[in-house]
């Protein structure tokens, strides 16, 4: 897709190999910021509805790891066919409609309470991935387009920070109202007809947050729409829905995938144990509300390593930096499953720090030299954040077999994977074919 900025002042910044300017339009850049914003803070609750649903459901640890698989699902699904809206109408009104799909995905909390059944959340969880999916497809090349290519991880990383700021925000917001009512009342100690009213109840709490979220983003929606026009861009021509998996052959991009679904779902499920795991008397013995209110540590770790990822990143290889940072959380992550208390516990949650420049940097690595097959190759790379789907589970799984501890093996090996193509990519910076 040709895309430039409709602008009458003259450009003083320098130009991308899209034709955008970073400077061009500084009123975009808070657009984008918004977008990383809200679908990082969206997708953070998760870590908070999780131990709520677990204690109404009475789940095990695998089952309650069920809400990230019908989550991160949305993102195999829905990926590739957002990429192609984006070839068809564009960013923005792209953009709009992922917004809008996230209002209708949080409304469908009202009849997932009514119902008191924990599939029916599963739905609602589904559907307002979708819309999360489809602005992350725009959001990432769109910021990887506005400014030179050689700055490109730098400029997402720092993008990436304003989705750290939702993450850290939104948990924090959720622990006080969601987990601050958890009921005194066994669940299993009900039955029938009882049971289910007191999960309508229960859930209650649970669908007016959800609620105030779609007005929130039906605002933002209509507030995007107004900019619809904002960008002059070209209509590509129709490739097919999976036209764009050839390009999983190159190395670069094809493990730089397989990266992104690794990350993601170490870093999901890592996030979605924080409470349990700060609740075991091993650790800090804390109640679930307390445990909920660390959350926002994990994520807050994220925050500050992506303002000093941006930096860095224009000083040092991009390669090197994410090994670096891989290898550091693979550490923190033995370090929290052999020893006990305070330094259990804050080794798991600083991991939050190298977690940071993750995501945008092993994205850019992948996508350099995409040209013109940029929002397909975001639209591949985003279908591979289905591993906050299959990840997760399975470390609960690997939880009620052997411990919470023992389970932080599956995302160890995860970064271990990552670190070893940070140096692959450091290796092998200048081999990269341009299309």
């Amino acid at each position: 897709m040709e895309v430039s900025i409709e602008d009458s002042k003259a450009s003083s910044g320098v130009q991308s190999e899209s034709g955008l300017s970073w400077t061009d339009a500084p009123d975009l850049q808070l657009f984008v910021f918004a977008l990383f914003f809200l679908f990082g803070g969206v997708t953070s609750l998760n870590d908070v509805i999780i131990p709520k649903l677990k204690e109404l459901f009475t789940l095990s640890y695998g089952e309650a790891m069920l809400v990230q698989s019908a989550f991160f699902t949305a993102y195999f699904v829905i990926s590739i066919p957002a990429a192609l809206v984006v070839r068809r109408i564009g960013y923005i009104r792209t953009a709009s409609t992922g917004l809008l799909t996230m209002m209708t995905g949080c409304l469908f909390f009202i009849p997932a309470s009514a119902l008191g059944s924990f599939p029916a959340f599963l739905c609602a969880l589904f559907a307002l991935a979708a819309g999360v999916t489809t602005i992350q497809v725009v959001a990432n090349p769109l910021i990887s387009m506005l400014g030179p290519p050689q700055s490109a991880s730098s400029r997402l990383t720092f993008a990436q920070a304003f989705n750290s700021v939702g993450t850290t925000l939104f948990p924090y917001v959720g622990a006080l109202v969601i987990l601050g009512s958890l009921s005194k009342i066994d669940p299993k100690t009900l039955r029938g007809a009882a049971l289910t009213v007191f999960r309508i109840q229960e859930t209650r709490v649970v669908m007016l947050t959800y609620v105030g979220l779609a007005l929130a983003l039906a605002v933002a929606a209509a507030a995007i729409w107004t900019q619809r026009n904002r960008l002059k861009e070209t209509p590509a021509a129709p490739t097919g829905l999976f036209g764009g998996l050839d390009m999983l052959q190159r190395p670069r991009f094809g493990w730089g995938a397989l990266c992104i679904f690794l990350y993601v779902g170490a870093e999901v499920a890592i996030g979605s144990l924080i409470v349990s795991y700060l609740e075991q008397a091993s650790v800090l013995a804390l109640p679930a509300k307390v445990a909920g209110e660390h959350v926002p540590l994990y994520w807050s770790g994220a925050l500050a390593g992506r303002f000093i990822g941006t930096y860095v990143l224009n000083s040092l290889s991009p390669g090197r930096v994410l090994a670096a940072a891989a290898a550091a959380a693979a550490v923190l992550l033995i370090l929290s499953a052999n020893s006990h208390g305070v330094i259990s516990a804050y080794a798991l949650l600083s991991i939050g720090l190298f977690n940071s420049i993750m995501f945008p940097t092993i994205f850019t690595l992948a996508s350099e030299g995409l040209g013109a097959r940029r929002a397909q190759g975001s639209g591949i790379i985003c279908m591979a954040i289905v591993g906050g789907a299959v990840i997760p589970p399975l470390t609960g799984h690997f939880a009620d077999i052997s411990g919470l501890k023992a389970a932080l093996a599956i995302p160890g090996l995860c970064y271990g994977v990552i670190a070893a193509y940070g140096l692959y990519a450091h290796a092998n910076i200048r081999k990269i074919s341009v299309t």
